[in-house]
């Protein structure tokens, strides 16, 4: 059995099947014959760190890409990388695209057989350059003698997004946490040009699986990293920056609906079991195999994501429940860092106001059932006092059995040493004020 696995950037749970407006025909053809999760969270709102915890199936402080590759962070061990075991496993490994776990410059470190990465004018032209090299690997996949492992990662939905939206502006609404301005609906409606781009390129690798006559020996992945680059969504430990899209499909199954609370850590031993390999001795998820098959309806009463870097430090944890979760920080200030959000005219307006300069609380609890927006802080009220204890107990364990190293009263020096941040008090990600930490 062949595994694709297909990741675009920032594009959350925003698109179809998950009640957008969004043109992504192809997305719908692998949902009407796969599974859709409904539950399905990243360990990390920011890009190498949550890719690296998927594909390691281990916690981006366990794996050790406590920030951004390209700003100088890496994993301990790059053999726990699905692709190198894969490999070992006997798959002949194939990156084409994007990736974010190592340096783009020295990608064969995850153990690909071979990788593609070829610059375009743009997101789209990036992303055009690629299908056609996906097409070309597929057209001759048969010869390989052996099942691949093909990852295919887009530049679309990152931003720059383009710049010629398709939908009439007038009758889009962003999302909840974005407020709906002319500025912003314009663009909202450039993101979802851009992921119509992605969807196209979806749909094309479909249509080649199909013709080349692989269609039937393949599983489909389609996920992305994180939340949308907006205020409260990317680099944010609320839903709209850990929830993400998560599409599985399999040869011969029928479509199908999964509302249990999941992690991406859980990918790791879920391709194991698929694919009928040996689970590795690190990994930290649990295969979603029982609920594929039916034999359960839950595998995890708690997940867990987390931040320490992006483009600036901004140490966090938190633990979701199906009805609560408990968010925690760790170097205080003030509510949101500037840098960690990527520009828009949604940050223009949220960062003129007064509310994002406000202190930072040591912890936020939300009741998730009453308050999906997760806006009305619990902590200290009594009547949620045994979820919150629970939830607290739950978080300590998880960061003790995981060594996390905030439990070490680490902090910015001691972790950072050697790597490229934004100062704190800056304001965007892409401003070349940036400084090495010694």
């Amino acid at each position: 059995m062949n595994f694709v696995y297909v990741h675009t950037h920032d594009s959350g749970r925003i698109m179809q099947p998950y009640g957008a407006a969004a043109d992504n025909p192809a997305l719908m053809e692998l949902a009407n014959e796969g599974t859709v999760f409904r539950q399905m969270y990243c360990t990390a709102p920011t890009c190498s760190p949550s890719r690296a915890g998927m594909l390691t199936g281990m916690a981006p402080h366990s794996c050790g890409m406590l920030g951004l590759a390209h700003r100088g962070w890496s994993l301990n061990d790059y053999s726990r990388h699905l692709g190198n075991y894969l490999a070992t496993q006997g798959y002949y490994t194939a990156l084409i695209g994007v990736h974010h776990e190592c340096d783009k410059k020295n990608a064969s470190v995850i153990g690909y057989s071979e990788w593609t990465y070829e610059a375009g004018k743009g997101n789209d032209e990036t992303d055009r350059n690629h299908i056609a090299r996906v097409k070309e690997f597929l057209a001759g996949a048969k010869d390989l003698g052996r099942p691949f492992f093909l990852s295919f990662g887009m530049r679309n939905t990152h931003r720059p997004w383009p710049k010629n939206p398709c939908p009439p502006v007038d009758y889009v609404k962003p999302p909840y946490y974005i407020a709906d301005t002319p500025e912003n609906r314009l663009d909202y409606c450039d993101y979802l040009e851009s992921l119509s781009h992605a969807d196209a390129c979806i749909g094309e690798l479909i249509s080649s699986l199909k013709e080349n006559g692989l269609w039937d020996d393949t599983i489909v992945l389609y996920t992305t990293d994180h939340g949308l680059a907006y205020p409260d969504a990317k680099c944010t430990l609320y839903d709209s920056g850990i929830g993400v899209a998560f599409i599985l499909r399999r040869p011969g199954q029928k479509h199908s609906v999964c509302n249990a609370l999941c992690t991406q850590l859980d990918l790791f031993p879920t391709v194991c079991d698929l694919l009928g390999v040996k689970k590795p001795d690190w990994l930290q998820g649990r295969s979603m195999l029982p609920l594929l098959d039916g034999s359960a309806e839950e595998i995890n009463e708690f997940v867990f994501a987390e931040v320490t870097f992006h483009a600036t430090y901004q140490p966090m944890r938190c633990v979701r429940s199906k009805h609560y979760k408990l968010i925690r920080f760790y170097d205080g200030g003030e509510l949101l860092k500037a840098p960690n959000i990527d520009e828009s005219s949604a940050k223009d307006l949220y960062l003129s106001k007064p509310l994002p300069r406000q202190p930072m609380a040591k912890e936020m609890f939300f009741d998730l059932d009453a308050d999906p927006a997760e806006r009305i802080n619990l902590v200290g009220n009594p009547e949620y006092e045994s979820e919150y204890l629970r939830h607290a107990a739950a978080l300590d364990d998880w960061m003790v059995r995981t060594d996390d190293p905030m439990l070490r009263g680490e902090n910015m020096y001691t972790l950072g040493r050697g790597k490229v941040i934004n100062p704190l008090d800056g304001w965007s990600p892409d401003s070349k004020s940036t400084y090495v930490i010694e």
